[in-house]
């Protein structure tokens, strides 16, 4: 995915005469003088599409992400270091990771104005495996609050007949539970009960998530982060600032002795540190295996 936009140079010196001159000043003679300027970043961002199973908030290593609800999608806090991780994890692609560039480019022929760029990076995906799912039905009032999201309509609601039918147990069944006056019924009557087809489920929790009365127990596998880069350290160019190791979201990087001592398997590849180090003594560096992604 590309999307680019252009704005022409005499909007945005419009716009920067507005934004700067005050009330009791003339805009006629504020004159405005525009450089030529090139910005890059990375930006990620949560789809519409959100599921609301809260993988992306529970394997945030900074806790920069607000869980989701029934009403509000997930969402990324100001405080994101831009690991991928996040994108790495999401069970249905909904997590974007988007390279952005801005261009100020004044010609005295052509006036460009300004460009703005927003690509789509590909990002590798964790594996993720249900590995049991039960759904307790002494518990389950047969809401479908748990049908709401689930991607690959796994999860729906059955009749108690239905239930029986599969071989599964129905509240009656359980020695102990809980007291349910208001459940969910059928046109005829019949108490609805939460049924998952596992071969369908994906293990995402989402409905695990919603259910409000945890009748919903989940086993899965989620695979481990996939590394693609790594920090390269210039001990020589270090002058031991501390800047890295104060600025670590994970105290991934200390300085020991004037040196530069990495926890590879705490980094997170953030790049917080590249950042901040003054004297360019630490890098992020993508392996070859990251380049064809």
């Amino acid at each position: 995915m590309e999307i680019k936009l252009k704005k022409p140079m005499e909007k945005l010196e419009k716009e920067i005469r507005f934004k700067s001159v005050d009330l009791d000043e003339d805009i006629k003679d504020f004159s405005v003088d525009i450089h030529n300027y090139k910005t890059e970043n990375k930006h990620i961002t949560i789809s519409p599409r959100c599921i609301r199973c809260n993988l992306c908030a529970e394997e945030c290593p900074v806790n920069a992400i607000q869980s989701a609800t029934w009403f509000r999608k997930a969402k990324i806090e100001d405080n994101c270091v831009q690991c991928e991780i996040c994108a790495q994890t999401c069970p249905i692609s909904c997590i974007y990771v988007l390279e952005a560039e801005s261009t100020i480019e004044k010609d005295e022929v052509d006036e460009e104005g300004v460009k703005y760029f927003l690509k789509d990076i590909p990002v590798r995906h964790r594996l993720l495996k249900m590995k049991d799912i039960s759904v307790t039905r002494n518990i389950c009032v047969g809401c479908g609050s748990c049908t709401r999201f689930c991607p690959t309509k796994a999860i729906s609601l059955k009749p108690e007949s239905f239930i029986k039918s599969h071989g599964e147990k129905i509240a009656s069944d359980y020695e102990v539970g809980i007291d349910t006056i208001d459940f969910n019924t059928d046109s005829n009557g019949e108490r609805l009960y939460s049924y998952i087809e596992k071969d369908l489920c994906i293990g995402c929790g989402s409905c695990k998530n919603l259910c409000m009365h945890g009748a919903i127990e989940l086993e899965r596998d989620l695979g481990p982060v996939i590394i693609y880069s790594h920090i390269d350290v210039n001990q020589d160019k270090c002058v031991g600032c501390f800047l890295c190791e104060e600025n670590c979201p994970v105290n991934a990087i200390r300085i020991v002795e004037g040196r530069v001592v990495l926890d590879d398997d705490k980094c997170i590849r953030c790049k917080d540190c590249t950042t901040r180090c003054p004297v360019n003594a630490l890098n992020l560096v993508i392996d070859e295996e990251g380049l064809d992604l």
